[in-house]
């Protein structure tokens, strides 16, 4: 059995090699330690007439198959890790697939439910609705007359992309040694990221939990409708839901037929968003126009929960501190709060920051709020992020970027939408309640709490930093990088030194072995050779000299 799977392995790691080598992404395989398993073919750079190099690394992942695709979509939520033409490029990755065939289907739903289709569904479509790299989905009806969905996970896909995640994390490590930008951006834990959402949604009982946290939410609200679950034929591979039927968002005849208020529905589907945000604290993250169905009356159908975000309350307290540094104009205290917000794996030199952060602050400060684009404005503030190598939490990423897609939405539903004036009854709503008298006396019972508890245990803390310096295991740890200008030059001045010892001691070892060595036929060769040592002596002394010139200068 471990033959067979490291055979399988291997394969995988050789067509890995070939697809990038085949998309001029021979660079890539270097890092990720392919070279061995690439051809040596043409693609392993890329010429004249290629696609762009956003388009090639699309076409890669997509002929990798469904792990990679699913990667290149959460890539493009990163928008503090890759830059725009990159983010628009991934965002385009299909997840499509050929059907399964119906006999497949059927032998996955008896085994799952344990019962055969048809004492489980009184009509069950044989030709899927969709059909994507994971899953596909199905009409049916239920014996009550219900139209459901019911989505199932395509046979073999778990082990498939277990495989693929296993063989991701190895080529991880691998980039981290060899590349230090991989090392800087912590590729490793992206990978593992990845890899817990990824498994989340090969799990349709979580996002059967995901959909009930929905419809609880929203169940006073008759502007937003969210499908009902199933239970008795949901399982791990397997989610049955209610079937909503209606205009998707992005049928503008079908919108104009059922005279439906643009305007309107755009600011509701904003709303909709900002009360997931800021009032639920758990949002959907994919909101793309074919996860959203307009009925007739209007309200707003929201499908596919596999991918979903989490808004904490720290998170919250973080988002309120930039809304007050922004509204104040300081970019100090902006500074402050990107750089709690960031992970910062280097230095961040903070005086360029706050420059970056003051010029982004004069942009908009003269603007009124319908010239304000909020997709622009986060766009431009991630573009600082990405500059001084700062990172994000997953989640924040995840939530900006979600803020840009329900934005972009919104403004294709009704151009005029203006986010911002959405935007502020809730902001000011959260800066209320942040300087609420109760809020406040929290904080500082919080941090009179957390005072205390330092201030018991200093004493410890103290005696135990004392001991280890008495057994002299006292130990500092610095930060190598800091040091690694300091020592280029003394490297430099070294190698100097030792090239004009070697100078100087072939130039004495020459006039010595010219005085005491006469053999014979020596007053032949004697100006020859006097010649030689005299042009290979003053070739070292010269470039001796135009290194410590060009260093000077």
């Amino acid at each position: 059995m471990l033959f067979p799977r490291r055979t399988r392995r291997i394969r995988r790691y050789r067509e890995i090699a070939r697809v990038l080598a085949g998309h001029g992404m021979g660079f890539l395989v270097g890092i990720i330690g392919l070279e061995r398993f690439a051809p040596f073919r043409r693609g392993m750079t890329a010429g004249g007439g290629w696609p762009s190099q956003p388009e090639r690394l699309r076409q890669a992942l997509e002929e990798l198959g469904p792990t990679f695709v699913k990667l290149g979509q959460i890539l493009s939520t990163r928008a503090d890790l890759l830059p725009p033409e990159f983010q628009h490029e991934l965002s385009l990755l299909q997840d499509s697939a050929a059907p399964v065939p119906f006999p497949l289907i059927d032998s996955v739903l008896e085994e799952q439910l344990g019962m055969p289709i048809n004492q489980a569904f009184a009509q069950f479509d044989h030709e899927p609705l969709a059909s994507a790299s994971i899953g596909q989905a199905h009409a049916a009806k239920l014996h009550d007359g219900t139209d459901v969905v019911v989505k199932i996970l395509r046979p073999g896909v778990q082990s498939q992309i277990e495989e693929d995640l296993n063989i991701l994390y190895n080529l991880a490590q691998t980039a981290s040694r060899r590349w230090e930008v991989a090392n800087h951006y912590d590729v490793v834990g992206l990978v593992q990221e990845f890899s817990d959402t990824l498994r989340g949604e090969l799990d349709y009982l979580r996002e059967a939990r995901n959909a009930e946290r929905f419809a609880e939410g929203f169940a006073d609200d008759p502007v937003v409708r969210v499908p009902a679950v199933f239970r008795e034929t949901t399982t791990a591979q397997i989610i049955t839901l209610e079937r909503l039927r209606g205009t998707k968002v992005s049928d503008d005849e079908g919108l104009e037929t059922n005279q439906i208020d643009t305007p309107d529905l755009a600011d509701r589907i904003f709303q909709m968003y900002l009360k997931m945000i800021f009032s639920h604290g758990f949002f959907h993250a994919d909101p793309h126009a074919g996860n959203f169905f307009i009925d007739t009356q209007g309200r707003i159908g929201l499908i596919d929960f596999g991918m979903v975000g989490y808004v904490d309350q720290r998170m919250q307290d973080d988002l309120v501190r930039l809304v007050l540094a922004i509204v104040m104009e300081d970019a100090d205290r902006m500074v402050d709060v990107i750089l709690d917000l960031g992970v910062a794996r280097s230095r961040v030199d903070r005086a360029i920051l706050r420059q970056d952060l003051q010029r982004l602050l004069n942009k908009y400060t003269d603007r009124s709020l319908g010239e304000i684009a909020l997709g622009t404005a986060i766009e431009d503030g991630l573009m600082i992020i990405r500059r001084h190598n700062l990172q994000l939490p997953s989640n924040m990423a995840l939530l900006l970027k979600t803020g840009v897609m329900a934005e972009g939405l919104a403004a294709r539903v009704s151009p005029d939408f203006e986010p911002i004036s959405a935007l502020r009854p809730y902001t000011e709503q959260i800066l209320m309640n942040q300087l609420h008298p109760h809020a406040m006396a929290k904080r500082v019972g919080t941090a009179s709490f957390e005072a205390i508890h330092l201030g018991m245990e200093l004493p410890h803390m103290v005696r135990r930093i004392l001991s280890a310096v008495d057994r002299g295991q006292l130990e500092v740890g610095v930060r190598p990088e800091r040091f690694e200008s300091l020592m280029f030059r003394a490297e430099r001045m070294v190698n100097r030194v030792v090239l004009g010892i070697l100078t100087a001691s072939f130039i004495i070892g020459l006039a010595i072995l010219m005085a005491v060595y006469s053999p014979p036929l020596w007053d032949q060769w004697a100006g020859a050779f006097f010649g030689l040592g005299f042009i290979i002596a003053g070739g070292l002394g010269l470039y001796l000299a135009w290194t410590i010139l060009r260093s000077s200068r």
